[in-house]
């Protein structure tokens, strides 16, 4: 089965908020308890296993301390 356009897109999703997780020096489970869900919950949407909508991508952002333009950048600069 052929890769569909938005896979790419959704796998640099996925890297990115693995990333500035890392970069903030965050374990799965600190993220989790920020974000006040269980640790698979972060486990899942860094592997692609669940999907995020734009208010949840927004919620980790926050948790973070990453600015939304920031983040939007970062994605942007990945293609």
């Amino acid at each position: 089965m052929a890769n569909r356009p938005w896979d790419e897109k959704r796998e640099v999703l996925t890297a990115l908020l693995k990333t500035l997780r890392s970069e903030a020096g965050l374990t799965q489970t600190e993220m989790a308890n920020l974000l006040g869900k269980p640790q698979s919950y972060v486990s899942k949407y860094e592997s692609g296993e669940r999907r995020l909508d734009f208010v949840e991508v927004m919620e980790v952002c926050e948790g973070l301390h990453v600015a939304p333009k920031s983040f939007l950048e970062r994605y942007f600069a990945s293609f």
